[in-house]
C-alpha cells in the first residue's frame, strides 16, 4: 500500500524580498490532495533544532551545512546540492522506523499538516512489541479524522455541482463529461467514508494511536458517516436516473434539451401554468399547509438529527456560494473603481486638450488680425 504522505522538493526559486534568498518548494502528496509549501533554508535549521529538543534525539540526517563563502542566489550548483540534501533530510524522517519525529508538533507545524498521519509500519527486524504498537493503514487521530470528513463533504459538494451541470447540459458530450466528474467525486467520497469507518473503530477502542473517544462522540461521528453515505447513494441514484431518462424508447440517446412535456410538468400547479390573474383565472391561493412536509430524496431516510445536520450543511454551502458571489462583486467593484479613475484621467486630458485648442485658436485670431492690418 503506498505511504499516506509523500514529500519531495522538485523546484526552487529566488525571492527578492525582504532580501534576495532561495525558496524551496516542498510538494506534499496526501491521500486526497496535494499542496506546495515554500520554506527557506533557515526554516529547515529551525526544524532540526526543534525536533532535537522535543524528542531528545537527533533526526537520522542533518541539514546541509551553511556556506559562508558562497550564496545560493548566485550559485545554481549550490542550490541544486542543497535542494537534494534537504529532500533527503525530509524523506529520512518520513521513512525512519522511529516515529517520534513524525509525531512531534514541530513536524506537523513545519508541513502544515492537520494532524498525525499514518506512521511507517515496523520492519521485520523490529520487536514484537513495536510491531503491535504500529498503526494500521486506517489509523487516524481525532483531528485527522475530522479533516478527512471535511474532504468527504467537499467531494460530495463537487459531485452535487457536477450533477447540476449534468442536468443542464445541452449536448451528449457535455453530459458524458459532467457524469464522469460526478462518478470520480463519488468514488473519492466513498473511499474516504470507508477509511473513516475503519479509523472510527480504532478511535472507539481508545488505544494509544486512536487517542480514545467517548461513546457520545463515536455515535455522533458514526451518524456523520451514515449521513454522508446516504448523500453519496442519493447522488448515485440521481445520476442513474438521469442516464435512464436520457435514453429513448428504443435505447437510443435522446436530446439533452428538456421537452415541452417536461417543461409543462415542471410548471404544473403554478401561476405560470394556470395563466395567472392576467388571463382571467386568478392567482393560485398560497398559504400555510397543515400536516407534515413532503419528503424529498435527500430527507426521506433521515431522522431529525440528520435532517438538522443536512440543513446545516446546506447553509454552509449557501454561505460558500455567497462568499464566492461576494468575491466576484468585489472584483467588479475594483474594476469599476479603476474604470472611474481612468475616466477621470481621460476627462482631465480632454480638458487640457480643450484649453490648448483655445490658446491656439486665440493665437490664430491674433495672427489673422495682424495680417489684416498689414494688408
Amino acid at each position: 500500500m503506498p505511504p499516506p504522505l509523500q514529500i519531495s522538493i522538485p523546484t526552487t526559486h529566488t525571492s527578492p524580498s525582504p532580501s534576495p534568498h532561495t525558496v524551496y518548494n516542498i510538494t506534499l502528496t496526501l491521500p486526497l490532495r496535494s499542496h506546495i509549501l515554500q520554506k527557506r533554508y533557515s526554516d529547515f535549521l529551525t526544524l532540526h533544532s526543534t525536533l532535537t529538543s522535543e524528542t531528545k534525539l537527533a533526526p537520522p540526517l542533518t541539514p546541509p551545512p551553511k556556506s559562508w563563502l558562497r550564496s545560493t542566489v548566485s550559485s545554481p550548483d549550490l542550490v541544486e546540492t542543497r535542494r537534494r540534501s534537504l529532500e533527503s533530510y525530509l524523506r529520512a524522517i518520513l521513512d525512519a522506523d522511529d516515529s517520534r519525529w513524525r509525531q512531534s508538533a514541530a513536524w506537523r507545524t513545519f508541513l502544515s499538516l492537520p494532524a498525525n498521519l499514518v506512521a511507517k509500519p515496523a520492519s521485520s527486524s523490529s520487536s514484537s512489541t513495536a510491531a503491535a504498537a504500529a498503526p494500521g493503514p486506517d489509523a487516524l487521530d481525532a483531528n485527522a479524522w475530522l479533516a478527512l470528513h471535511r474532504e468527504i463533504k467537499s467531494r460530495i459538494h463537487e459531485a452535487r455541482l457536477a450533477l447540476r451541470q449534468r442536468e443542464q447540459a445541452s449536448t451528449t458530450t457535455e453530459q458524458h463529461a459532467a457524469a464522469a466528474e460526478v462518478k470520480a467525486a463519488l468514488v473519492k467520497a466513498a473511499t474516504g467514508i470507508a477509511r473513516c469507518e475503519g479509523a472510527l473503530k480504532t478511535l472507539a477502542d481508545g488505544d494509544s494511536w486512536g487517542g480514545g473517544l467517548g461513546d457520545g462522540e463515536v455515535r455522533r461521528r458514526r451518524d456523520l458517516l451514515v449521513a454522508a453515505r446516504k448523500e453519496v447513494e442519493g447522488l448515485e441514484t440521481q445520476l442513474r436516473g438521469l442516464a435512464v431518462k436520457s435514453l429513448g424508447p428504443g435505447g437510443e440517446m435522446g436530446s439533452a434539451v428538456a421537452s415541452g412535456a417536461d417543461k409543462k410538468g415542471l410548471w404544473e400547479g403554478t401561476a405560470v401554468a394556470s395563466g395567472g390573474a392576467g388571463q382571467g383565472k386568478g392567482p393560485i391561493k398560497t398559504g400555510r399547509v397543515l400536516g407534515a412536509h413532503k419528503e424529498t430524496e435527500r430527507t426521506r431516510e433521515l431522522d431529525n438529527k440528520q435532517v438538522l445536520q443536512l440543513q446545516k450543511d446546506v447553509m454552509v454551502e449557501q454561505e460558500q456560494d455567497v462568499l464566492e458571489i461576494g468575491k466576484a462583486v468585489s472584483r467588479m467593484k475594483e474594476m469599476g473603481i479603476l474604470i472611474n479613475e481612468e475616466l477621470v484621467v481621460q476627462n482631465q486630458m480632454l480638458g487640457m486638450l480643450e484649453g490648448d485648442v483655445d490658446r491656439v485658436q486665440g493665437k490664430l485670431d491674433v495672427g489673422k488680425k495682424r495680417i489684416a492690418k498689414i494688408h
